[in-house]
């Protein structure tokens, strides 16, 4: 006999620079609750405008890191900043953040605008002990830049 449980399209978003535990462990529990999940990488541009800066890791290699993960059933290149109208494009039923989000202005606007097209808004723990803005300070500290298609092309490097 089929389930009568409703087939659930789960969104992810998120700049997923620097990868770590905290991004596995969002993409680990998003996917723990919906039946496909759709990962949104956000653009190199989208992510400039959103934090004033670009990110390390360039979108074509973020993007391959995130749909590489088993979690993940699809990657989707995010690039405009109103969640809904990537709601438009990628039709999903629930939208998975980190709690650092819950109880603030954005996240409140998030679960209103959600709340319209019948869109669950499910926080996850933020782990706080590894961020990408951490390891950006210490890859800062060290002189680190942003790894770019040119300096991947420098004669003599490997990569």
């Amino acid at each position: 006999m089929p389930s009568s449980k409703p087939y659930r399209v789960g969104y992810a978003p998120g700049a997923y620079d620097l990868f770590h535990i905290g991004h596995l462990n969002i993409l680990r529990h998003a996917r723990a609750r919906c039946d496909y999940l759709v990962a949104g990488v956000v653009s190199d541009e989208m992510v400039a405008q959103a934090k004033g800066r670009v990110p390390m890791i360039p979108l074509v290699e973020r993007l391959e890191i995130v749909r590489s993960i088993q979690y993940v059933d699809a990657a989707f290149v995010e690039t405009v900043p109103d969640k809904l109208q990537t709601w438009k494009q990628v039709r999903f039923d629930v939208l998975f953040k980190g709690d650092d989000w819950r109880d603030t202005p954005k996240g409140e606007r998030l679960e209103r605008d959600f709340a319209t097209v019948g869109v669950d808004v499910v926080y996850f723990p933020y782990t706080v002990h590894t961020s990408s803005t951490q390891l950006r300070r210490a890859i800062d500290a060290l002189g680190g830049t942003r790894l770019t298609a040119e300096a991947r092309t420098v004669p003599g490097t490997t990569w």
